[in-house]
């Protein structure tokens, strides 16, 4: 009886726990985005950094991005493939698919990677995730350069449909962070989960409507393209120009996610970033 009458009270007591937390998550990433120069330039450096000693550089990344496209559109060739759209359709979901999955596989060993600095400065802990961000947006302007050069030869020009798109490319960048910060702490919490997760997003392609198409089929099919949240992300920004149509549903199905996704980030990085020096 006692426990039941000390319930409400101990409910009470969580609110203004969740509360600091926000507001303590809120006050980091404000410092991160004051310091916008500093995650934008180290973003920078980590991409000239990878590429110093190549004779392209950054371009090959999108050499990448064209091989992969060409060996799902030419290689793996579907019954899909006949339909003029089909290219577009590859093109735009590998550029999706690969933000999504290098974002991912790297947000789970970021603090690992950036551990000298998180124990020796008192940078905010949200930079580390903007710059992880803004790499990854670099990295998929080149796949974009691409993606756009391969419609237009497809006969795409630019439209308004062009502009619904863009919507769908806005989400996912507003999600980015939210991954970057729930995957690394993830990480932190779980080492083995650099594996799981690598893992689970290699497979994951084949169960992901990238470069097959859903048209009503049963089965497993039919589970991967409704109940798997990464569908619409592809959806929200590949529909408008393969389609033409407002790819309405997708887009509130990956604002509800979104929010979610930023809700769980805030809590962590409220609850846990001044710990995080003793979990890496």
């Amino acid at each position: 009886m006692a426990a039941k009458d000390n319930a409400p009270e101990q409910r009470i007591a969580i609110l203004p726990a969740m509360i600091a937390a926000l507001n303590g998550a809120f006050d980091d990433i404000s410092k991160a985005m004051r310091l916008h120069r500093v995650w934008i330039a180290l973003a920078h450096e980590d991409i000239g950094d990878q590429h110093r000693r190549t004779t392209l550089g950054p371009l090959w990344m999108l050499v990448n991005y064209f091989a992969f496209v060409g060996t799902f559109a030419f290689v793996f060739v579907t019954k899909d493939a006949s339909n003029p759209s089909y290219i577009a359709y590859v093109a735009i979901g590998m550029l999706v698919w690969f933000y999504l999955t290098e974002t991912i596989t790297m947000s789970v060993s970021l603090f690992q990677r950036e551990a000298s600095f998180i124990q020796g400065t008192t940078l905010p802990l949200f930079v580390y995730a903007m710059r992880l961000t803004m790499q990854c947006i670099i990295r998929a302007g080149y796949s974009l350069a691409g993606c756009v050069l391969i419609l237009l030869l497809g006969g795409y020009g630019i439209n308004t449909n062009w502009l619904l798109s863009l919507v769908g490319l806005l989400l996912l960048i507003l999600a980015t962070p939210a991954f970057v910060v729930v995957f690394a702490f993830l990480g932190a919490f779980f080492p083995d989960s650099e594996f799981i997760v690598g893992n689970l997003m290699r497979v994951g392609m084949f169960f992901t409507p990238v470069f097959w198409v859903y048209s009503g089929q049963e089965g497993i099919q039919e589970y991967a393209y409704h109940w798997n949240p990464f569908t619409y992300f592809l959806e929200g920004v590949r529909e408008p120009i393969t389609t033409g149509i407002f790819p309405g549903h997708a887009l509130a199905v990956t604002g509800y996610f979104c929010l979610g996704l930023w809700a769980i980030a805030l809590l962590l990085l409220g609850l846990y970033r001044k710990r995080i020096v003793f979990l890496i």
